[in-house]
C-alpha cells in the first residue's frame, strides 16, 4: 500500500459552471485555488480542494455593465456570499472505482456530494474530471427558488446547476 500525493497545479485547473432558469442559461468559470489528491497503489485515494469564490466569472454575458452587475449578484448574498465566504472546499471521503462521495462545503454550510470522475495518470502529472450537480438551496441560496417562492413565473431558477471540474495535479 503506497501512498501518492498529487499537488494540485491551480493554473492548469479550472471549474466551468452552468446555472439554469426557465428562459434560458448562464455559464462561466471559477478558480480552484490549492489542494492535493492522493492516490493509494495507483488509484485515487482521497484530497481536497479549494474554490476561491471571489474568483467566479460569467461567459455568456458580454455586455461589461450587465456582467458586473451579474457578478455582483452571484457575489452576494442571494448567492455564494463571497466576502463572507472567499473559498468553499470538495474533500473527498470515499472512492469506488470512478464513482467519488466527498463533503462540499459553500457558504460554510457541508453537505454529501458523490460524482463519477476520470482520473489519468502519466508519469508525474494526474489529471482528473469530473461533473457535480449541487441543489443551491441546501446551501442557502434561494434567489427565485421554487420551492421557496411561489408564482416565479420565468423569472424562476432552478435550483440545480452544474460544475465541470477539471484539476491537473503533479506529484509532490
Amino acid at each position: 500500500m503506497e501512498n501518492q500525493k498529487f499537488k494540485i497545479v491551480a493554473t492548469q485547473s479550472n471549474i466551468d459552471w452552468v446555472g439554469k432558469k426557465v428562459t434560458g442559461a448562464h455559464n462561466g468559470t471559477i478558480a480552484v485555488k490549492e489542494g492535493e489528491l492522493v492516490l493509494n497503489d495507483g488509484n485515487l485515494a482521497g484530497g481536497k480542494f479549494i474554490i476561491d469564490t471571489t474568483s467566479i466569472k460569467i461567459l455568456d454575458i458580454t455586455d461589461p455593465a450587465t456582467n458586473a452587475q451579474f457578478f455582483g449578484h452571484l457575489a452576494s448574498d442571494d448567492f455564494f456570499s463571497v466576502e463572507k465566504y472567499p473559498e468553499a472546499t470538495l474533500e473527498i471521503t470515499a472512492v469506488s472505482g470512478k464513482h467519488i462521495e466527498g463533503d462540499l462545503t459553500i457558504k460554510g454550510i457541508t453537505h454529501p456530494a458523490e460524482f463519477d470522475a476520470a482520473v489519468n495518470i502519466n508519469g508525474d502529472v494526474l489529471i482528473a474530471t469530473g461533473k457535480l450537480v449541487i441543489d443551491r438551496t441546501k446551501y442557502g441560496m434561494k434567489f427565485r427558488s421554487g420551492n421557496y417562492f411561489k408564482d416565479l413565473g420565468d423569472t424562476l431558477i432552478y435550483n440545480e446547476f452544474e460544475l465541470n471540474i477539471s484539476i491537473t495535479a503533479k506529484a509532490a
